[in-house]
């Protein structure tokens, strides 16, 4: 297993990084080793910054002070979600003095470092290597939808949100992991390139992929899981949401992926998509219920992200929405998701 840097650039806290509070909260293929951020959180633990536990992953200030402290690292990991998917100008930099380091460099953004030929030239004179995630397959390795989905007999639950930055994978690895706890098998199908960053086995990059194939490629990773693991059930990682107009998401998940039990996620002190007023208000928890209803799926449990909430307020709203809603209401940062197990099981 690789030991890894994230790369955050002065993003630590905010959710564009969120791919990297992924792998700081954990992940099967790295070893997160550290993390280089700002001179203002420098000093400081990554698991403290994220969601207040320690995790003994310590933040740095600059590239050179993290390679002094980890010299075992051997990998840079681009911890952040930029806008449009590009790699700052900065954090190019950043990237260049890694690979002179000897820093093999994985990057989830959709601005592809394999497509920059002098940083080509960089990792193979320095024998390190570039590694694009969201770099599209090609056709020959893209599946197209057959029905096959329909015949898998076990519950395929789809972890969706009403926007994005909602805490959609994590919730989704919190409840696979909840069940393996209580000694039944669950698997995760990924649908974005931190799930993959986290050591996922199955699933694919949703938003790299051509959209005549998201079906074929969502149906093909859980009909692989299916017949591979024999799980007693999957869950299914949202991306966006299904009225998110930067990019419309979660359909696909309870019709080509026959997901029949949803698990929503909602954030209740968010007013607008993205928090954009240009974007748009986001609708009512009800009526997203009710859309995901019109498509044939439950709403077994809603999960809130507690953005901006006190401890005491995050309460108070699982209070409110439980007495609104008549379904389980998560609180999986601060709670965890074992109240929902029981559930889960009596759907297996």
């Amino acid at each position: 297993m690789k030991e890894a840097l994230l790369l955050t650039n002065g993003l630590l806290v905010h959710s564009d990084a969120k791919t990297a509070h992924g792998l700081i909260r954990g992940t099967e293929r790295f070893t997160i080793k550290g993390v280089i951020d700002h001179a203002a959180t420098a000093g400081k633990d990554a698991g403290e910054l994220v969601d207040g536990q320690r995790r003994d992953i310590p933040v740095f200030g600059t590239l050179e002070a993290a390679i002094q402290n980890i010299p075992t690292a051997n990998c840079l990991v681009i911890g952040v979600a930029t806008v449009g998917g590009r790699i700052p100008g900065d954090m190019l930099l950043v990237i260049e003095a890694a690979i002179r380091a000897g820093l093999s460099v994985v990057n989830g953004l959709h601005e592809f470092l394999t497509n920059k030929p002098a940083i080509v030239s960089l990792a193979a004179e320095k024998g390190v290597s570039l590694t694009d995630v969201r770099k599209p397959k090609t056709r020959d390795q893209l599946h197209f939808f057959t029905g096959e989905i329909f015949k898998i007999p076990i519950p395929i639950v789809a972890v969706i949100g009403m926007d994005c930055a909602m805490g959609k994978r994590t919730a989704a690895r919190m409840l696979t992991q909840a069940i393996r706890k209580v000694n039944r098998k669950a698997e995760m199908i990924y649908t974005g390139q931190t799930g993959w960053l986290q050591g996922g086995k199955y699933g694919f990059i949703f938003d790299s992929t051509i959209n005549d194939f998201v079906s074929g490629e969502l149906e093909h990773a859980i009909v692989s899981c299916w017949k591979e693991q024999q799980p007693d059930i999957i869950f299914l990682e949202g991306q966006s949401s299904l009225r998110n107009p930067s990019g419309p998401c979660g359909s696909e998940l309870l019709i080509s992926g026959n997901a029949k039990k949803v698990v929503l996620l909602c954030s209740p002190k968010r007013k607008y998509f993205d928090n954009d007023e240009h974007w748009g208000q986001i609708p009512t928890v009800e009526s997203e219920i009710a859309i995901i209803q019109l498509l044939g799926s439950e709403v077994i449990a809603v999960a809130l992200h507690t953005e901006g909430c006190s401890m005491e307020e995050a309460l108070q709203f699982q209070q409110t929405y439980e007495k609104r809603l008549s379904v389980p209401v998560l609180l999986p940062v601060e709670q965890g998701v074992d109240k929902l197990v029981p559930v889960l099981l009596s759907l297996i």
